[in-house]
């Protein structure tokens, strides 16, 4: 009722108990192995109710992740960064400097049991990061992940992604997660069809002109998240 009063609303993905979820961040590369095999543990503990939610960001090093639906054809040059095959959605991804990783393990029965739901909430925390930078984050129908059209004098409007979006689900715990391009070698996305799409590019931050870091992207995206899915704590990050 207060609340109501005052026209405030919780936010539409927040726990039910309003526990809050851990927000750690990883200095350095994490190997993407280490960084599955930590997932993994950390979902079922969360699962069995011996450990709490964790938002982890992260940068790994140069490499590319196959979702389950990636197709051999998309992976155009194979010797160019080690590949990676993953039980996430989706198809191929670069992975590499300068783009922030947030795996996201949380648990949908304390919040709600919505896989659309949750793939928009991720969404919407996403498209509120960019906001703090004035830049509009766009979704597409048939399109998984957030767009930026892109406008010049005397070209065509053209779409660049600039964050993927890719998770699982066991036992209502969701992890993997999403990728924002912050200040990463765009070069590198060359050596894929990222998300199996041809006909749109992608961009970052810093390529939209926005001399933005990671640091300054993490608080975006903390800020956001807050919005989208409640309260957050500092945690350590995990030691691998």
């Amino acid at each position: 009722m207060l609340d109501d009063a005052l026209n405030i609303s919780a936010p539409p993905f927040a726990r039910e108990d309003g526990l809050p979820a851990g927000w750690a961040v990883s200095k350095g590369y994490v190997p993407y192995p280490d960084a599955v095999a930590f997932m993994e543990k950390r979902v079922a503990e969360i699962a069995e109710g011996t450990a709490g939610e964790l938002v982890w960001l992260l940068e790994h090093p140069p490499l590319y992740t196959a979702g389950v639906t990636a197709k051999e054809a998309d992976l155009l040059t194979p010797e160019r960064f080690p590949v990676f095959k993953t039980d996430r959605g989706g198809q191929f991804t670069y992975h590499g400097p300068g783009q922030r990783v947030a795996y996201l393990m949380l648990d949908l029965k304390a919040r709600k049991r919505d896989v659309r739901g949750f793939v928009e909430a991720m969404e919407r925390w996403i498209i509120g990061a960019l906001g703090e930078f004035n830049v509009e984050g766009q979704i597409r129908e048939g399109r998984v992940g957030v767009w930026v059209e892109r406008k010049a004098p005397g070209f065509p409007t053209r779409e660049d992604k600039i964050a993927a979006i890719g998770v699982k689900l066991r036992r209502w715990v969701s992890f993997h997660g999403i990728a924002l391009n912050v200040e990463p070698d765009l070069s590198h996305f060359g050596g894929i069809v990222p998300c199996g799409i041809t006909e749109h590019g992608v961009t970052s931050l810093v390529d939209l002109g926005l001399p933005v870091g990671l640091d300054e992207a993490d608080e975006a995206l903390k800020a956001s998240f807050r919005r989208v899915f409640g309260e957050v704590v500092e945690a350590e990050a995990p030691a691998l």
